[in-house]
């Protein structure tokens, strides 16, 4: 009786989501499955646009995480999400420090030029 009921549940609010014209989602998309947990904002990806030299790329979104490396100026960044002034993103190309590309972490958006 109880599954039922979720499932009914389930039903009618799927069915009032897409009456109302919100799109329904039933699975989170391949880049979203492989953003970390921590995010709380999540948006296209995109490219980011580094505007600092020698700061922490850092394994979550503070500075109490351990830092990966460094990020310079002229690295490519692909954005994925963000937790309050941490983006999360992805290296398209090796860093000027050595970093490898796809490697992924968090940098502070200080180090970012606005984004639109």
């Amino acid at each position: 009786m109880l599954r039922t009921t979720a499932r009914l549940a389930a039903s009618m609010a799927l069915t009032l989501s897409m009456t109302a014209g919100l799109a329904a989602v039933t699975a989170p998309t391949a880049s979203a499955a492989s953003e970390p947990r921590a995010c709380t904002l999540r948006f296209s990806d995109h490219a980011g646009k580094i505007i600092a030299d020698a700061f922490n790329f850092r394994r979550g979104p503070g500075t109490s995480y351990s830092s990966r490396g460094y990020l310079y100026k002229s690295d490519k960044i692909r954005l994925k999400c963000a937790r309050g002034h941490w983006y999360y993103g992805t290296l398209t190309a090796r860093s000027k420090s050595g970093l490898a590309k796809n490697t992924s972490g968090w940098l502070h958006d200080k180090f970012l030029a606005q984004l639109a």
